[in-house]
């Protein structure tokens, strides 16, 4: 409490009151106002409440739009820009590039194996030598026409999957689950697109691309786990969503790669060069996008995260196609894939989801705790008082930065845990210690309505770029 007293007290220096009742944060300025739920043990982060009042300001001179409502989850902290567990809401004709920013559609895959631990852990050793290989060391052969590219970013992941050609990984892909299993990709056909916003690299006039991003899960945070089923919660839904107690699935976090670096980047800098004539620009440094900028927007952004299901999709073909080498069975089915860092239109709004997975009514989501604690499936509860959102994760405690200076056998964990990675660094940085236990953050999402838990998985092992 004496923590919560300073803080408020550092806030109101700055113009900014805060709050607290009942886990939940109320911050406002003299221009908005926000709400985090947080459980009380889980410190409030001061940069992170003036990047969330910052970004429920942002406004255009001269144009109507706003922003309607903002929130954030119990995995809130500090981000580059943006707070990371925030949710912004505002009118269709506002858009805020930066919210996304440039890992559009990082998100969460999670497959089955219809393997168990018992049955796996016969031939770990040669199943991580594998998965390593193509996971970490460039073993994968994933060529691509530009066509099956250009398909994807003008018409979706369909007529992507239509135009897979028999070479490489794809001589043994079972496109028609490919195609069964689009119907459990989270928003993913509410996504637009258009050629005019793709990368001219990926859809030229070359016959095959050897793209060194797709199939790849980029470094920070993102992984491919493997993990077992510690429990069922809610074992009819569990049942129907193809878990089962004991069994191995692979957990993929991953998102757009250079693709989203090319539009994120591309689209904020547009956002700056709008800014009126003669405004001063915001201190902030925040610029949204307006009338039929904001649509242009969501079609750009689009093509990012159709790249970013394919990019899951690909490594998750990669660890099924690893599984039928050893094992010479395929029983395998997709739980559920679900996007964290991009713009729907939802309730006659523009749904900004920064570090945050939508949570709608029925629809599945995936919050992984760490390497060293629990992971969970959900079900959303469609709450709109927090945006029909959830957290994305467990939300850090301490930056790579500061994990930097500590050695890992002092790194304490809930769980044990092992990390297979080409780069020490990436052990230390993302070891359990750099983040918030999962129990609370799912507990008090399950209090406030947001989820209801379905199954718990337990972390086997991480492979990290």
């Amino acid at each position: 409490m004496s923590s919560l007293i300073r803080l408020q007290k550092a806030l109101h220096r700055q113009g900014i009151a805060v709050d607290f009742q009942n886990g939940i944060y109320t911050l406002s300025n003299p221009h908005t106002q926000a709400r985090v739920l947080l459980p009380q043990a889980f410190p409030l982060e001061e940069k992170a409440v003036r990047q969330l009042l910052e970004f429920a300001s942002v406004q255009v001179p001269g144009h109507a739009g706003h922003v309607c409502q903002a929130c954030a989850t119990p995995d809130f902290h500090p981000g580059s820009i943006a707070p990371v567990g925030s949710i912004v809401a505002t009118t269709e004709d506002l858009v805020i590039p930066a919210i996304p920013g440039t890992d559009i559609n990082c998100g969460m895959r999670l497959i089955t194996t219809g393997l168990t631990l018992k049955q796996v852990e016969a031939r770990k050793d040669v199943l991580l030598a594998r998965l390593r290989r193509v996971l970490l060391e460039d073993g994968r052969d994933v060529p691509l026409r530009s066509q099956a590219y250009a398909a994807l970013f003008a018409a979706g992941p369909a007529a992507f999957i239509d135009l897979l050609h028999a070479q490489g990984l794809w001589q043994r892909v079972d496109r028609d689950r490919l195609r069964r299993e689009l119907a459990g990709c989270i928003a993913l056909a509410e996504f637009g697109g258009g050629l005019q916003h793709a990368p001219e690299a990926l859809v030229g006039t070359r016959e095959i691309i050897r793209d060194p991003c797709i199939g790849t899960t980029g470094s920070g945070n993102h992984f491919v786990e493997l993990q077992v089923v510690d429990a069922l919660i809610d074992r009819q839904q569990a049942y129907a969503s193809g878990l089962r107690q004991d069994e191995v699935v692979v957990m993929i976090h991953s998102g757009s790669r250079d693709v989203g670096f090319f539009v994120g980047g591309r689209w904020m800098d547009r956002a700056r060069t709008e800014w009126p004539k003669g405004v001063r620009h915001p201190q902030s440094g925040l610029f949204g996008l307006t009338g039929p900028l904001a649509q242009a927007y969501l079609d750009a952004m689009g093509v990012a995260a159709r790249y970013a299901w394919a990019n899951r999709m690909v490594l998750a073909e990669l660890v099924r196609d690893c599984l039928n080498e050893v094992f010479a069975a395929d029983a395998s089915r997709l739980v559920v894939d679900v996007p964290h860092n991009v713009v729907l239109r939802e309730h006659g709004m523009n749904i900004h989801r920064k570090g945050a997975t939508p949570a709608r009514a029925g629809d599945l989501a995936l919050i992984p705790g760490s390497m060293g604690d629990y992971s969970y499936v959900a079900s959303g509860l469609g709450n709109a008082d927090w945006l029909w959102s959830c957290s994305h994760g467990a939300g850090r405690t301490q930056r790579r930065q500061s994990m930097r200076a500590l050695r890992p056998e002092a790194l304490g964990n809930e769980l044990a845990w092992q990390c297979i990675t080409l780069r020490e660094e990436r052990r230390i940085e993302e070891a359990p210690a750099a983040y918030k236990r999962i129990g609370p953050v799912i507990s008090a999402q399950e209090e406030q309505g947001m989820i209801r838990a379905v199954a718990r998985l337990r972390p086997w092992v991480t492979f990290k770029a």
